[in-house]
């Protein structure tokens, strides 16, 4: 209880502390151009609130089942990469060959195959993500001592067991791990997608009121992306605290 107080009295503090900044950045600087933060917060509290959260849903959506497929996809490669040296060994010059392309320079052509809609949107997601899980969970699971699943045979634990036991626990830490530092680069290019070629999204909502000049509507976007964000850190934070209690006693 008092850990948790702690937290919030400390996000609270660098939400005062940020919120302070940009005021002062409102008055330095041209304030059309840069509103205030109470102006924002103000403009926020009286838009439609069906706009905002058509816009917020469809990005969430689209984040979603992005991070889904590709932990899925990730926790299965990473596992058997970790467990058997000879896949490992097969996949590990494919990983390192293809991990450092730039995922946004394959926009394009996964737009041409995929079409502009939420299948292009969600591939180039799991394709930025999917690499950074299997990593994890393979390095994860490659520090579990073989004598662990040994002490597990002899007791005559089942292959299901000896995964429940002692790979999963591993690998599920790995992958929020993975999960936290991609989370960040998945949003930003997320934005991006939703330039192209859809009518919803916060990143369309964004580039949109831009283009219009309506700052305040821009700002509001951007406020509740950052909202967006830092709910789903919060909830990989927990997640994990989850995890420590669930790996202790196992």
């Amino acid at each position: 209880m008092r850990k948790n107080m702690s937290k919030l009295i400390h996000a609270l503090i660098a939400f005062i502390f940020l919120n302070c900044l940009w005021w002062l950045a409102s008055v330095s600087l041209n304030q059309n151009m840069l509103p205030s933060p109470f102006a924002v917060y103000r403009h926020l509290f009286t838009m439609n609130p069906s706009i905002l959260w058509l816009h917020t849903y469809n990005s969430l959506v689209r984040l979603f089942w992005g991070m889904f497929i590709a932990v899925v996809i990730g926790f299965v490669i990473g596992v058997l990469m970790g467990r058997f040296p000879k896949i490992n060994q097969l996949l590990d010059p494919i990983v390192y060959l293809t991990y450092p392309i730039p995922k946004i320079a394959l926009l394009p052509i996964i737009m041409l195959l995929f079409g502009l809609g939420n299948v292009s949107k969600i591939t180039l997601l799991v394709l930025i993500i999917v690499f950074q899980v299997v990593l994890s969970v393979r390095d994860g699971v490659k520090t579990i001592p073989k004598s662990y699943y040994h002490h597990l045979y002899v007791l005559g634990a089942s292959q299901f067991q000896q995964f429940y036991k002692i790979t999963l626990p591993a690998a599920y830490s790995a992958i929020l791990n993975a999960i936290r530092i991609a989370l960040g680069t998945a949003i930003a290019i997320l934005f991006f997608t939703e330039v192209y070629g859809t009518s919803y999204g916060l990143g369309f909502f964004i580039m949109d009121a831009w283009g219009r000049l309506d700052y305040l509507d821009m700002y509001s976007g951007i406020l509740v992306l950052s909202l967006v964000a830092f709910i789903l850190f919060q909830l990989i934070d927990l997640a994990e605290t989850r995890a420590d209690k669930w790996r202790k006693t196992n």
